[in-house]
């Protein structure tokens, strides 16, 4: 049997907490979505690294990371993953893109991005799936309800046409969509573990972008309740690899 290969388009730097206890994010992901004898590559696109045109049709599915960046700027590597990601789609090859990824995609389909009329999603969050889609084979025996980990002040005003959305929360409308079977964006952050957003809360605070009671708040979430992460993986792992 072919050996599958996955690649991460990294759209942040590690922080100098992921890289010390993970050894980057790059690790993050494959230990949140990988499985034994697959083959994960990194492309750090924030820093201009994309994957050759010529080898996309060697993957069997992207991945498109989070990023303190706004999917809706016109920097030059955001303006050339919006490029890749609408080549991906036309060769349906499958993409997850999550928190900026679920944004960035949106963007490059069509869709429409922006800050959040609500402000920050920083914490623990419920999110309601809608599961009488029949597109949406990957949330088969999937929970109705599930919790997840967010951190963004950016979001989804408008899926781009074709696009059907399959979650949402009280703060967003729209926290999960899929088009087809090949396009999955998730706003949360099912890789995320409750010690990495502990540390990024603490880095958004000292960078005053968040107060102090709201960085609180977030905190004192992740401490009595979980993230559903076993749930997620799974959902993950079914969209990447059916």
């Amino acid at each position: 049997m072919k050996q599958r290969r996955y690649a991460l388009l990294l759209a942040a730097r590690d922080s100098e907490y992921v890289k010390k206890v993970y050894g980057g994010y790059f690790n993050v992901f494959v230990a949140a979505f990988g499985e034994e004898g697959e083959r994960w590559d990194l492309f750090r696109v924030v820093d201009g690294e994309f994957p050759d045109m010529n080898e996309l049709h060697k993957y069997h599915g992207f991945v498109v990371s989070g990023s303190p960046y706004d999917a809706y700027g016109n920097d030059y590597w955001i303006l050339k993953l919006c490029f890749l990601l609408q080549t991906l789609d036309a060769m349906e090859k499958k993409v997850l893109g999550i928190c900026f990824g679920h944004q960035v995609l949106c963007r490059s389909l069509g869709g429409k991005v922006g800050k959040a009329c609500s402000g920050w999603d920083i914490g623990l969050r419920k999110v309601e799936i809608v599961k009488d889609l029949s597109v949406a084979s990957f949330l088969e025996e999937i929970p109705s309800s599930l919790s997840i980990i967010e951190c963004h002040q950016d979001e989804v005003w408008e899926v781009p046409i074709g696009a059907q959305v399959i979650a949402y929360s009280d703060k967003t409308g729209v926290e999960m969509f899929t088009i087809g079977q090949h396009i999955l964006g998730i706003q949360g952050h099912p890789e995320y573990t409750k010690d990495i957003l502990y540390n990024l809360i603490d880095r958004l605070l000292n960078d005053n972008s968040i107060e102090g009671n709201f960085a609180e708040k977030g905190k004192l979430g992740l401490q009595i309740a979980e993230p559903d992460s076993k749930w997620w993986g799974k959902i993950c792992r079914n969209f990447l690899k059916r």
